[in-house]
């Protein structure tokens, strides 16, 4: 081995020595620490906010981050809110949090169960939780606030701490970003988020490079008929039937269109139509999903939604076109490959090679996708949350575990949440650590 190969070795082994000493220099720190993020997380669980509706929520963030020192500005996008720290010269790295949550019932039996209710998109109150672990990460996020603005010695450059609303309806990150975040304040060099999961062991880093969360699109599909006596259907066009068919027609998309090795779903989660059995209505809506991680295919399917559902109106001769609205939208979530590799060398040196683990595209959404596309080399990874025994019993068994969204879903508290700021710190050390 040649003088320049020792040394670049000798500089790697440090490097790998200087990670772990990082990770166990944290531990008692975050211990110190961890009784207040309990209650940070126990309060924020138990008082969650719908979609741009989350002003207690960034209140008691924006609160937080002023006392360790950023520069906080709240309303961003409605509800966001940004805190920076500034350390010197060096680059700035945005770490983002989502703020709502979902309208939905807990069932989880916790002692601090939500009982918080919030107001619906039709206006009525609904019953609002914390489903999607949105509790842990801002409690992570403000976690790994601490332990950053405790050791501004070890760091330069300009963290950016983002609390993003409404994630949930995929429409938060635009939100801000039309509002200025990348022009009112400084523009990222990387950007990084994490999400809890359910098939992974708790402390666990579940990492995919390329495209990693699926576009989504929600559509809202009115087939306009002839209505009249459910006795006489021949004096009718009947919408109900022009649904059913498109139903049926609209899985050819993805089963016989589509190329089985690129990824696609189309869902139709809803259907509404009639009042009673012998009156046929004049008209009938569906609600559609639509998934994909290509644009090229996502194209492809929402052009094609609107061809079958035109054509089978035509062949029933209805009165009219559907009419075809995109209630939501977002696109792919992409790890840049070369800021993915970065963070999973950094998360193994400091966390071990067996605590972190490549895992399968998902086609769930995240709008985290809007920051990678104005621009900033972005990476989203997950983390498990679930007690290794437990996940080990259900594999084993074949039981389906709660996972996000379900009533039921609580990740595992202490280990998640620790192994959690540990890694974002972890990473930002990394970005931000004089080297």
């Amino acid at each position: 081995m040649n003088q320049g190969m020792l040394m670049v070795s000798a500089l790697a082994l440090a490097a790998s020595l200087a990670a772990q000493d990082g990770a166990k220099a944290l531990a008692p720190r975050l211990n110190a620490i961890y009784p207040e993020l309990k209650d940070l997380y126990i309060d924020l669980h138990k008082n969650p906010e719908l979609a741009f509706q989350e002003k207690r929520t960034a209140g008691v963030l924006a609160e937080g981050l002023k006392k360790l020192g950023f520069e906080v500005t709240t309303g961003v996008g409605g509800t966001g809110v940004v805190g920076l720290l500034k350390n010197g010269a060096g680059p700035v790295v945005m770490l983002r949090t989502e703020l709502d949550g979902l309208p939905m019932e807990e069932k989880t039996g916790l002692p601090f169960a939500s009982k918080a209710t919030g107001i619906g998109s039709d206006g009525a109150p609904v019953p609002t939780a914390h489903a999607c672990g949105h509790d842990l990460h801002m409690s992570a996020w403000f976690g790994t606030a601490r332990l950053m603005a405790q050791s501004k010695g070890d760091w330069h450059g300009t963290l950016m701490l983002v609390g993003q609303p409404a994630e949930e309806t995929v429409s938060g990150a635009a939100a801000m970003l039309k509002d200025g975040l990348f022009t009112r304040f400084p523009k990222p060099d990387f950007a990084i988020s994490m999400h809890d999961d359910p098939s992974l062991p708790s402390g666990v880093i579940g990492y995919f490079p390329g495209y990693f969360r699926a576009s989504s699109d929600s559509l809202e599909i009115t087939i306009f008929g002839r209505g009249g006596h459910g006795a006489k259907p021949q004096t009718t066009v009947d919408p109900v039937l022009i649904a059913a068919r498109s139903i049926l027609v609209l899985q050819t998309l993805v089963s016989r269109e589509n190329n089985p090795m690129d990824p696609a779903v189309v869902t139709v989660g809803a259907v509404h139509a009639g009042t009673v059995a012998n009156i046929i209505p004049d008209q009938a809506t569906l609600r559609i999903s639509v998934r994909a991680f290509s644009p090229r295919v996502r194209k492809r399917l929402l052009a094609g939604i609107e061809r079958q559902v035109k054509a089978e109106a035509m062949a029933a001769s209805a009165p009219r076109e559907p009419s075809i609205k995109t209630t939501s939208a977002t696109d792919s979530v992409f790890n840049d490959p070369a800021l993915t590799k970065r963070m999973v060398d950094s998360l193994q040196r400091g966390l071990g090679p067996d605590a972190v683990a490549e895992m399968p595209a998902q086609m769930t959404s995240e709008d985290f996708s809007q920051y990678g596309l104005a621009g900033v080399p972005a990476v989203l990874l997950h983390i498990g949350a679930v007690d290794p025994a437990t996940l080990k019993a259900a594999e084993a068994n074949g039981t389906v575990l709660p996972g996000p969204h379900s009533p039921q879903w609580a990740p595992n508290l202490e280990p998640t949440l620790k192994a959690l700021v540990t890694a974002e710190t972890l990473m930002l050390m990394d970005l931000m650590g004089r080297h």
